[in-house]
């Protein structure tokens, strides 16, 4: 079933909420994970619940849009679309028919660096379920009538995406930041890319990247570890063992200050600004988690909502977000505002960006913020498709199964004198980068 526009960025944005969430302890129940090997050589981390007669599988390949050809931007998003319409002896109708008999919830999704997909279904049909995804992924068939179709479906998201200023305000950031990197290009890619996009050139992503060596697994549910080890040999066992993909190579984000202002007759604009921020694997990633929380990330508690919204009423939402891409980290932000009031909201965003680099968090904010990011942790494992989120995540991290354990404790040792010092190392106000979509009083384009 091909994910749609809307449906796919929430779940990029679920997926790297759980790379930027310091990942963790203390469940109100405890989270046992299992290191299931199979007998031939895979590998998957298995959360066994039988609570509930279900299974849901995540899997993800190393290596997403940022991989795809020059030209042929949005290739890999529309191979999402594809994998599920259509493969082996079944055409897209008859598979989809398999799926729905019984009950089978099978998505393909795309991302800078990931591929991947998550299966859903009851324990009793996990077999047929796993059969169906074995030929999704060992024989997609990619038929001209499901490639036009979907082809037709990103077309026309792009074609609505050309009036919404969010998506607007987010192709032009991206672009600024990374000009000569794949992370500068959009996932979805353009009209242009995606109407180059060939049959040949979805079969061979997918024999590229559908590898065992860039395969990582995640399992919860009513499955034990010794029924689950054959099982991904018959599921995953026929894929290549490697591939020959080129590396996506490390960037710079380009990130001067400057302010690039997209006209736009809307009553209202949306900026997003952003600059360089901190790599996942970085030993200060905890301190900036916690002072990002506290600057943008914490909702109605975070400084710019309180300083921007709450006490002088300029906007109507402001927030800010640390994104660890594999081969980038920036530090970003987003403002809504009417056109009179976006370079004033800019201009406070800038001074609060700053102070909290020469000053850090108060004592307050800080035991706050810990207090939060500690007690909100067990809403995380509120079902078996965040749980098996939260196990590939921790594997393409390369974080231990004890760092569920020990997560909180990270946290709690986050000191004033760290959140100081990080806050000064990394958050530079004369740096942020911004797009403004829409008709900003006062406010026009610099360098």
């Amino acid at each position: 079933m091909f994910t749609s526009k809307g449906r796919l960025r929430a779940l990029m944005l679920a997926v790297a909420v759980v790379l930027l969430v310091p990942l963790g302890s203390g469940p109100a129940r405890a989270i046992e994970v299992a290191t299931v090997e199979s007998p031939g050589g895979l590998t998957a981390w298995l959360v066994p619940d039988s609570a509930n007669p279900m299974v849901t599988i995540e899997f993800s390949f190393e290596g997403g849009a940022a991989l795809d050809p020059e030209g042929k931007a949005g290739l890999a998003y529309m191979a999402s679309g594809l994998m599920d319409e259509g493969a082996g002896d079944m055409d897209s109708r008859a598979f989809q028919r398999r799926l729905a008999a019984s009950a089978i919830e099978l998505n393909f999704d795309a991302s800078r660096d990931t591929f991947g997909g998550t299966l859903k279904t009851l324990t009793e049909n996990l077999d047929e379920a796993l059969g169906l995804l074995k030929v999704a992924l060992t024989a997609p068939r990619f038929d001209p009538e499901a490639v036009e179709r979907i082809r037709g479906q990103v077309l026309a998201g792009l074609r609505y995406d050309e009036n919404d200023p969010q998506d607007i305000a987010s192709r032009a950031w991206f672009r600024a930041a990374f000009p000569d990197h794949p992370y500068g290009r959009a996932v979805e890619g353009t009209a242009e890319s995606v109407a180059a996009v060939t049959v040949d050139d979805l079969k061979a992503f997918a024999r590229a990247h559908l590898t065992r060596d860039r395969l990582t697994i995640g399992v919860a549910g009513d499955v034990t570890p010794e029924v689950l080890g054959p099982m991904l040999d018959a599921t995953f066992g026929d894929l290549p063992a490697t591939s020959d993909l080129p590396a996506v190579p490390d960037a710079k984000v380009h990130a001067d200050g400057s302010t690039q202002v997209i006209p736009q007759d809307v009553p209202q604009s949306v900026a997003l600004f952003g600059q360089a921020g901190i790599a996942r694997s970085d030993p200060d990633w905890y301190a900036a988690y916690v002072v990002n929380y506290i600057l943008g990330g914490g909702g109605f508690s975070s400084r710019l909502m309180e300083e921007v919204r709450e006490a002088r009423g300029l906007a109507y939402s402001v927030y800010s977000y640390l994104v660890p891409y594999d081969h980038a980290a920036v530090w970003m932000g987003g403002v809504g505002t009417n056109n009179a009031r976006v370079a004033e909201s800019l201009d406070l965003i800038r001074e609060e960006w700053a102070r909290m680099a020469s000053e850090g968090p108060t004592e307050t904010e800080l035991a706050d913020a810990k207090t939060y990011l500690t007690g909100a942790w067990p809403l995380r494992f509120s079902s078996t498709g965040a749980i098996v989120r939260i196990l590939v995540a921790m594997q393409k991290e390369g974080l231990p199964i004890s760092y569920l354990d020990d997560r909180n404790d990270y946290i709690e040792a986050v000191t004033m004198a760290d959140a100081q010092r990080v806050a000064a190392r990394l958050m530079d106000a004369n740096a942020l980068t911004t797009v403004v979509v829409g008709q900003p009083e006062g406010l026009a384009t610099s360098n």
